[in-house]
């Protein structure tokens, strides 16, 4: 049995393993619609040596209406397979925003269909290019993996568990967007969405889990930034954002203070703030 890989690896520790047989490193940026980034034109002028490009998009559920849903089990074994990558494969996850924006959801995606042996990358590729450490341009193809995916469904929320929440209260909601979405006062970055937020959930930025270098806060920091948002570590948190993504930053934050109560509102405020029947603060 190989040693578990760490949730979270630093620059040094993948320029120490790059040519290690059954590593695999994917690219895994996204962006927001109008943010004025191609994450498919940056990979293909700068990525890592041997990096593939996992598209978030187009490994999710494309039949939903709602952006970035989980893909099935048989979707997502497949398109994984068809990436190149197999079970018993090593992954390093990295994406280029800076503040751990597409990287987690990738990591989380992996675990919760069964593949642990996945970790982020401290930093992502802005750290190490800013370290003058080695990229490439181009597109990497691997030959076909065999890949299995077992969805773990006790990690997912749905609408219907969300509203029942609301009065049951069984569960922390986390919202990870801004402030000024979270209360309604900013714009929603996609068309058609009521702005606010879910009853009763508190608010905590993805973007102030990281350092100014986007590498993820130290454990004590990390801790007193989820503790000052209102979190109480001794229960259990669903994270929630947009679409379902930058969700994932603070289950990954979460994960490397030891707290695996954690569970992602898939439909996120896509779903939410889209419906007339949901109530929002």
């Amino acid at each position: 049995m190989s040693t578990p890989l760490p949730a979270v690896v630093s620059t040094e520790w993948l320029a120490a393993r790059l040519e290690t047989p059954g590593l695999r490193v994917l690219d895994a940026s996204w962006y927001l619609p109008g943010s004025g980034r191609d994450a498919v034109t940056e990979y293909e002028a700068a990525h890592i040596p041997g990096a593939v490009f996992f598209d978030v998009d187009a490994n999710s559920d494309l039949r939903s209406p709602l952006p970035h849903m989980l893909p099935t089990e048989t979707e997502f074994s497949e398109r994984m397979g068809s990436l190149g990558l197999n079970d018993s494969d090593e992954l390093v996850v990295y994406d280029g925003s800076g503040v751990n924006l597409s990287a987690p959801r990738v990591w989380w995606m992996f675990r919760i269909f069964g593949h642990h042996q996945v970790a982020a990358l401290d930093g992502g590729i802005g750290k190490w290019r800013r370290e003058h450490r080695p990229i490439e341009e181009g597109v990497v193809t691997l030959p076909s993996g065999r890949f299995t995916a077992r969805l773990d469904r006790h990690r997912v929320r749905d609408l219907l568990a969300v509203r029942s929440n609301i009065q049951q209260r069984s569960e922390q909601l986390v919202d990870v967007r801004s402030a000024g979405r979270f209360a309604g006062l900013e714009p929603e970055p996609r068309p058609g969405l009521r702005g606010g937020h879910v009853p009763g959930s508190v608010n905590l930025p993805f973007t102030a889990l990281v350092q100014p270098d986007g590498t993820i806060l130290p454990p004590p920091e990390l801790r007193r930034r989820v503790v000052e948002a209102g979190i109480d570590l001794s229960r259990p948190v669903v994270a929630t954002c947009g679409s379902g993504t930058s969700a994932c930053a603070l289950v990954l934050s979460l994960h490397l203070l030891g707290h695996t109560q954690v569970a992602v509102y898939d439909g996120a405020w896509a779903e939410w703030g889209g419906r007339a029947d949901t109530p929002i603060e």
